[in-house]
Formats: C-alpha cells, structure tokens, sequence
C-alpha cells in the first residue's frame, strides 16, 4: 500500500484538495472526521473533555460545541495541549486500524491520510509521500472571517496555533500552491493525483 500525507493549514485548502481526489477515485481517512466520531456523546473522549473543560462545551443535546471548544484552546497553549494529548494518539490508532483493514482488502491502494495537524504530531514520518497545500497567511485569514465569521484576531490566533506553512511546505515531498484561483489548485491536485497514482502502481 501507498500512503500518502495530506496536510497544510487551516484554511489554505485541503479540503478542497481531499475533494478533488475523492471525486477522482481515491481512497480518504479524513483525520477531522475520526475526531467528530470522537467526540461522540459517550465516547470516552467526550468524558475525558466534559470532565476538563466543564459543562460549558456541552450543547443541550450533549454534543461538544467545537466553536465554544476552539474559542478556548486557542486562547490557552496548556488546554490547548492537553485537548491535542487527548485527541492525537486516539486519531492516529483510528487511522492505523482503518488503514490496516483496507491493506488486507486491496493490498496496493493508493491511501491517502487528510490530517491537519500531521507535521506537528510527528506524524508525517509514517507515510511515504507527503502533501502541503499551500495558501499566503493573508488569504487564510480572509478566508477564515469569510468562511467561519471571525474576526482578523480569532483568524489570527488559530493561524499562530499551527506550524507556518512556510515552514511545512519544506518538508513537503509536494506542494499544491492554493494562493490562486479554485480551479489552478484543482488542476495541480488531479496532475499530482495522476503521478501518485502511476508511482503506486510502479511500487506494486
């Protein structure tokens, strides 16, 4: 099997990136998935963050409200690492077990793994590929107020909470550069999904 990483930052476009693979066939763990199954009512994580952060994550219906969750890890670097000490090993063994079970179905699938925080965990060592999807600082921060509503300095202080992709993309075996137009960041992702995909096969 083939792994490929699939990260960037928030809001520089690799869901839009994830997307553009799925529609062209490819098999996607999505890492922010796995945490909402997660944060399931009764899971044990649920409990764990319910226990530490109190009830004023909790909406009526028992679900965690990430907004109200995010609006206080990213003012606090202590919650905000216990909260990824919580999450992270308990992502990546949901991940491990997903990936093993469709090694055992399709030995030599290309797999690709969309996690954001991949570099900061260490995780990126484990694949054998790794993507960054790259955006300009200013266009995630105006993305963000547009996207999710907040203000230059909410945007600002979830930017400040991760690696610069400056810094990732150096790590990156790719680079799709999302600093242009939607449909320059598709055409990079289908170019790059058909080179991946001829190099899996080569490897098979």
């Amino acid at each position: 099997m083939f792994i490929v990483g699939l990260t960037g930052g928030i809001a520089s476009g690799k869901s839009l990136v994830a997307r553009v693979f799925k529609d062209l066939g490819a098999t996607v763990i999505d890492a922010d998935r796995i945490v909402h199954e997660l944060l399931e009512p009764d899971q044990d994580a649920w409990r764990e963050i319910i226990q530490y952060f109190g009830q004023e994550v909790q909406r009526p219906d028992k679900t965690i409200d990430r907004r109200k969750l995010g609006a206080i890890v990213f003012n606090d670097r202590e919650k905000r690492t216990w909260l990824n000490a919580c999450l992270h090993p308990r992502v990546f063994s949901v991940y491990t077990t997903r990936a093993a079970h469709i090694r055992m179905r399709t030995p030599d699938a290309l797999l690709f793994f969309d996690a954001a925080l991949l570099i900061e965990s260490g995780y990126h060592r484990n694949v054998d590929r790794l993507i960054v999807v790259y955006a300009e600082p200013e266009q995630q921060v105006e993305r963000l107020m547009a996207r999710d509503g907040f203000t230059s300095e909410e945007a600002l202080l979830r930017i400040a909470s991760q690696m610069p992709l400056s810094e990732k993309r150096l790590l990156a075996d790719h680079v799709i550069d999302n600093s242009g137009s939607r449909e320059q960041t598709e055409q990079q992702a289908r170019e790059l999904f058909g080179q991946l995909n001829r190099e899996s096969k080569g490897r098979a």
